[in-house]
């Protein structure tokens, strides 16, 4: 117990004076220490102190080569803390201020890479998706070449995937509230944004369905109109779904307008 209570004791006083130097580094005027200790602090990935450290050396000599790591590696101390805001902000920066760096295509990279960490679940508003989608095909058409290229495609997929999600969400929210005439455009919508869909058979069972009910409560001027649209709607269906699991409801419902008519 005795010693263990001594070894805390030392390691209290160690952090201390370690506390204390890196005080008088930062008040200090030497830069070369400033830089030394900023670079061994990011090593030891204590981002939070280094920081500080990064920023004074970048703003003492900015076109400096110690300049330009200290920026990319103050970028680099904030994405690591997960705070992508700042990270894109300062990692944006680093291209405009550093074009011709060997780590530019890095720090564009970044840039898309924080407005992807930045992007909301499907369910929430999807501009910072949209924001992220536009930075990621920002650096495929800068960097056509790089190996990074691929994994860019892949979450471009993945994001506009999250927007389809969305918009599907919609349409189903519109059907579900019986908004027949917004759940009719929502559904004409999705199927020109996404031709191949997934959600395609489902949105397409919705759409006629939709159409259907807003035939049946149009007002008379309309109706007729709009039974037509349904039945033509609901033979496109049959003809590109013909073993879908939704024939029968829609069947169903069309043959409902027959009876009404007799």
């Amino acid at each position: 117990m005795k010693n263990k209570v001594t070894l805390y004791f030392f390691l209290f006083l160690f952090t201390l004076f370690s506390c204390s130097d890196y005080r008088k580094i930062v008040k200090g005027d030497d830069y070369q220490l400033k830089f030394e200790l900023s670079n061994k602090l990011y090593d030891k990935a204590e981002f939070d102190r280094c920081i500080i450290l990064f920023e004074q050396v970048y703003q003492h000599s900015p076109k400096s080569p110690e300049g330009e790591l200290s920026y990319f590696r103050l970028a680099n101390s904030y994405f690591k803390n997960e705070d992508y805001n700042m990270a894109g902000y300062y990692f944006n920066n680093f291209v405009d201020r550093f074009p011709y760096s060997k780590k530019s295509e890095d720090a564009m990279f970044l840039v898309a890479l924080c407005s992807v960490n930045n992007s909301p679940k499907y369910g929430l508003d999807q501009s910072e998706t949209m924001i992220a989608i536009n930075n990621v095909q920002q650096f495929v058409d800068v960097f056509p070449q790089s190996i990074l290229v691929d994994s860019c495609n892949k979450i471009i997929d993945r994001l506009k995937f999250k927007l389809e999600l969305k918009d599907f969400d919609a349409v189903k929210l519109y059907s579900k509230t019986e908004n027949y005439k917004a759940a009719v455009t929502s559904c004409e919508i999705f199927m020109d944004k996404y031709i191949n869909s997934r959600f395609s058979e489902e949105v397409n069972f919705l759409y006629v369905k939709n159409s259907i009910f807003l035939a049946k409560n149009s007002i008379e001027s309309k109706k007729e109109e709009r039974i037509e649209q349904s039945k033509e709607r609901f033979l496109n269906f049959v003809k590109n779904y013909d073993k879908s699991i939704y024939f029968k409801e829609l069947n169903s419902l069309i043959n409902s307008f027959s009876v009404k008519q007799n």
